[in-house]
């Protein structure tokens, strides 16, 4: 009996060490997420006129009031906005994308594969080319996105499986492509330069206002889905084993999708579609913390901060003087990502 009892407190010496492991994996991801944020304000995209050192732009950020008008502009006007609208645009991703995975049990599930980022593409540009406002623009995005989103929980319900209803928002991600085509084709040029900003994904375009309305979006979700992990945790294992354990499975999905729709729909109708985001997060904490869900998800939010702030930093640095689509950089860096992830699983025995 003694034996039992000295080989249950090492099972759990053993769980305690790995949970402060993964504690101390969450507090190095947020310092890192500061560190790409700092280096993405310290990179230059402007033309040289308005480059500035790192001891004027470092000056700025802990001393505003004491800076110089034409620094404190393009620092804390300019600059801070777009690098702190990566690390939630990337948070919301991530997290959207976790919980994608998670409830439709499927890991190719992402706000980007399921169309969401595609149909609020589209529903901008019929705004542009109805010459609706900025306001009205960034409205049909977001209704669109929505649209996607009820369009999934209501396939779900119909008991549809998992692959069909990835294979179901791929097929509405090619359509709200061709659709927005159709939009381009019959556009105007200045009609189409606006539009390509929605197709390749950018956060040139963000301000305080943007930047304020998706962090307290982000702020008032996210807490909200992390509170139930153990229900999801319950739910990898599937959702009769779930609700065999009291979890109201149908409750905890239609929740769960209100949530990352809003998070979602929110993060794209300011940027654009940005993709491999939300696909690659959750698969980078997956790899580092496994399915516990009350380490998984902020683990997936946080990487998804830091893919989308070092992908800000990646389109400044390309070409002096101009930035990339972030939606493309993204796509470049996901490439590679992902052949290593299929041949690393070719190796351990096959992709499952």
């Amino acid at each position: 009996m003694e034996r039992g009892a000295g080989q249950g407190r090492g099972i759990h010496a053993v769980y305690q060490r790995q949970n402060r492991r993964k504690w101390a994996l969450i507090a190095a991801l947020a310092v890192l997420c500061a560190l790409t944020c700092v280096t993405d304000v310290l990179t230059a995209a402007a033309s040289p006129a308005y480059r500035l050192t790192a001891g004027e732009v470092l000056a700025c950020l802990l001393h505003p009031a004491q800076a110089a008008s034409g620094t404190y502009v393009i620092v804390i006007r300019m600059r801070l906005p777009i690098a702190l609208m990566a690390l939630v645009i990337g948070f919301s991703l991530g997290t959207s994308g976790a919980v994608m995975q998670t409830i439709l049990h499927n890991p190719l599930a992402s706000p980007y594969t399921l169309g969401v980022g595609t149909a609020a593409g589209f529903g901008a540009s019929l705004a542009i080319v109805l010459g609706l406002g900025a306001v009205a623009t960034s409205g049909l995005a977001f209704l669109f996105a929505m649209l996607i989103c009820v369009m999934i929980y209501l396939m779900g319900r119909r008991h549809v499986n998992s692959g069909s209803l990835v294979l179901s928002g791929i097929a509405c991600l090619f359509l709200f492509q061709a659709m927005q085509a159709l939009l381009q084709y019959g556009a105007s040029e200045d009609q189409n330069q606006s539009i390509v900003f929605w197709s390749f994904g950018s956060l040139q375009r963000t301000d305080w206002y943007k930047l304020g309305l998706t962090a307290t979006v982000a702020g008032v979700t996210a807490p909200l889905i992390f509170g139930d992990a153990w229900k999801y945790t319950a739910l990898t294992m599937g959702d009769a084993r779930a609700e065999s354990l009291g979890v109201n499975v149908s409750r905890l999905k239609l929740k769960a999708f209100f949530l990352i729709s809003l998070m979602a729909a929110v993060s794209v109708c300011f940027t654009g579609s940005i993709g491999f985001i939300g696909l690659a997060g959750p698969h980078i904490a997956r790899m580092l913390v496994g399915e516990d869900q009350r380490f998984y998800m902020p683990v997936s939010a946080l990487c998804g901060a830091v893919l989308l702030s070092a992908a800000s930093v990646i389109s400044k640095i390309l070409q002096p003087g101009a930035v990339f689509p972030i939606g493309i950089v993204t796509s470049l860096i996901g490439v590679p990502f992902f052949f290593s992830l299929v041949f690393r699983k070719n190796r351990g025995g096959g992709v499952r």
